[in-house]
């Protein structure tokens, strides 16, 4: 895999902000896609990490204003 250019990885954060976390994806919710949706997400989260952007971190980088403040 290779590193995305800067607008290409802005774009996959947006994107990555509005997908559905891990532990909210259910069958209920997603019937007969949940294996789908995860392994959607993990290659996402791959991505991400591959061009050293934190995933768990993405939403606080993009909406600063909306994102706890970290005590540590």
């Amino acid at each position: 895999m290779h590193k995305l250019d800067e607008d290409s990885l802005h774009a996959l954060k947006v994107a990555f902000c509005y997908m559905p976390k891990a532990i909210e994806v259910n069958e209920y919710d997603f019937a007969g896609r949940v294996e789908k949706i995860l392994q959607d997400i993990n290659t996402v989260r791959e991505i991400l990490l591959i061009n050293d952007i934190d995933p768990d971190e993405v939403y606080g980088d993009l909406n600063p204003d909306d994102s706890p403040n970290s005590s540590y």
